[in-house]
């Protein structure tokens, strides 16, 4: 052995060595020890897929008047590549938005039979491996006469502030009780298709009316309506609204501008009102506001106007943190509403962080997303997507029975989940099936770019000595349906999935010995 002493630059060299080792922590001192690690590799799949709480959604509606449930049969076969009326295009639908229209209801108490049928459609829902958007309104009918916006006047026909209270807090139980099969509710109740515009109780800012904005008794009744879905429904639960500008007025107050601060990642997931509110625009890419979605609509003391900028702004800013959806309504803004670099629907879709689209309307502008080329990818990327990349774990246990495990993946869809749920290394046993599950230290609505989960797990004692498969296993959060595949999450790889069982196979074997 050569002593330090006779050069004194080589104990410098050992020392800087020994520290950079120590710098690099012991994930990476496995990376470089075959003997005791594997390294793998994952393959990208560039397939389309169901995956739960994302994705084309497709409609149905029923009314009161003459209930039409749900059927399980067609809810499970969206599940398969379908292909919607009109539509040029495949896909699979985990998301089914359900109108209850409540029109024979306008001043009475939901009747105990309505009520029932509509807690059956949650059932059937989950049957079927499929969640729900619920909205609430009381009419869907635009009736055409000799008044300023011809194809619609008014009376309108929704209910009054007091039944809709009335109605909110006979209809919250039953969401509740069936959180687990839904993935957002929608505000609704208000104006025709429940989405806030021609009403004749709360307000009506159409060249109908002549106060032509919306007032601060409208707002303020507006605000009641919403504030009693957050306040009647679990805290889990988020509440989609029509127009940015109604989340800010009630977080904020009925005067607040429309440059007011965003959610922010502090703020996110904590079961505030702030943080609750969501968005669902009803005519995306109709024109530079969306219809009317990017629009100040004024108080008593402040007029209307457009007002693009800070609304797009502050709903893409959101957008990171809440669930975002919609659907297309008229081709006529086109080529802005085609494939980039034509238009804009590719781009803006992942800018403002949209989780899900309507597949059933309107399919002359989705239509036009095949032509220009960017539909396949707009299917792989609504809501979450996540890609496995690489793998490092320890291949064999002894006494401390401490497994390792560094996973390396990433989101390149355009959102992240929104709904917590945990996530599970799986053990089983290739002898005798026998299954043990280890729940990891990681919060998937924080898994937005680039993750990295590195983790030491202890074994449990009952874990007998043999060989291992691992899995990595993400079920929904609610134990009614936590082991139904239908309901876990597939990683977008090639040969990951378990069909049966909803785990992503990690690709190696562990030997405790």
């Amino acid at each position: 052995m050569i002593p330090t002493n006779a050069y004194p630059w080589l104990g410098l060299l050992l020392f800087i060595l020994t520290m950079s080792c120590k710098e690099r922590g012991d994930d990476e001192m496995i990376d470089n020890n075959p003997e005791t690690s594997i390294s793998v590799s994952y393959e990208e799949s560039l397939e389309d897929f169901p995956n739960p709480e994302r994705g084309f959604y497709r409609y149905s509606e029923t009314s009161s008047s003459n209930y039409n449930p749900l059927s399980e049969a067609q809810l499970a076969n969206f599940r398969n590549p379908n292909t919607s009326s009109n539509a040029a295009y495949e896909s699979y639908s985990t998301l089914v938005f359900r109108y209850f229209i409540l029109d024979d209801h306008l001043d009475t108490p939901i009747k105990q039979s309505v009520l029932e049928q509509i807690q059956l459609d949650f059932e059937i829902a989950r049957n079927a491996g499929v969640k729900l958007i619920p909205r609430f309104c009381y009419t869907t009918r635009s009736n055409a006469g000799a008044c300023p916006e011809s194809f619609i006047c008014p009376p309108y026909g929704d209910a009054p502030k007091d039944i809709v209270l009335q109605h909110i807090n006979q209809i919250a139980p039953i969401l509740n009780n069936n959180i687990d099969v839904i993935l957002c509710v929608q505000m609704g109740f208000i104006g025709t298709w429940g989405e806030g515009y021609y009403t004749d109780h709360f307000g009506d800012p159409s060249t109908n009316a002549s106060q032509g904005k919306v007032l601060d008794n409208n707002w303020q009744d507006r605000v009641e309506v919403l504030q009693a879905l957050l306040d009647n429904l679990d805290k889990e639960m988020m509440v989609q609204v029509r127009y940015p500008q109604m989340k800010q007025r009630t977080v904020y107050g009925i005067n607040a501008l429309t440059n007011v601060a965003p959610l922010n990642e502090d703020e996110a997931f904590s079961g505030e009102d702030k943080a609750r509110i969501g968005f669902h625009n009803d005519c995306l890419f109709a024109s530079a506001d969306d219809f009317g979605t990017y629009e100040d609509y004024g108080n008593s003391s402040s007029p209307r106007q457009m007002d693009i900028n800070a609304l797009k702004s502050y709903f893409a800013e959101d957008g990171k943190f809440v669930y975002v959806g919609g659907e297309t309504c008229t081709d006529d803004y086109s080529p802005q509403n085609d494939c980039a670099p034509a238009g804009i629907a590719d781009e803006d879709l992942r800018k403002l962080h949209y989780t899900y689209l309507n597949a059933d309307y309107n399919n002359q502008v989705n239509n036009d997303w095949v032509d220009g080329g960017c539909m396949e990818a707009i299917k792989r990327n609504l809501g979450y997507r996540f890609v496995l990349k690489s793998g490092t774990f320890e291949k064999v246990l002894s006494a401390d029975r401490v497994f390792d495990m560094n996973i390396a993946l990433e989101n390149v869809g355009y959102a992240p989940v929104m709904k917590n749920r945990p996530v599970f290394l799986v053990l089983k046993n290739t002898a005798d099936g026998s299954e043990f599950r280890y729940a990891l230290k990681t919060d998937m609505r924080e898994w937005r770019a680039s993750v990295s989960i590195q983790e030491e797990i202890t074994l449990a004692a009952d874990v007998v000595n043999g060989d291992y498969k691992a899995y990595l296993f993400l079920p929904d959060l609610h134990s009614s349906i936590q082991d139904r595949p239908e309901y876990a999450i597939q990683l977008a790889n090639l040969a990951v999935w378990e069909t049966a069982t909803g785990y992503n196979d990690l690709g190696f074997t562990l030997s405790i010995e």
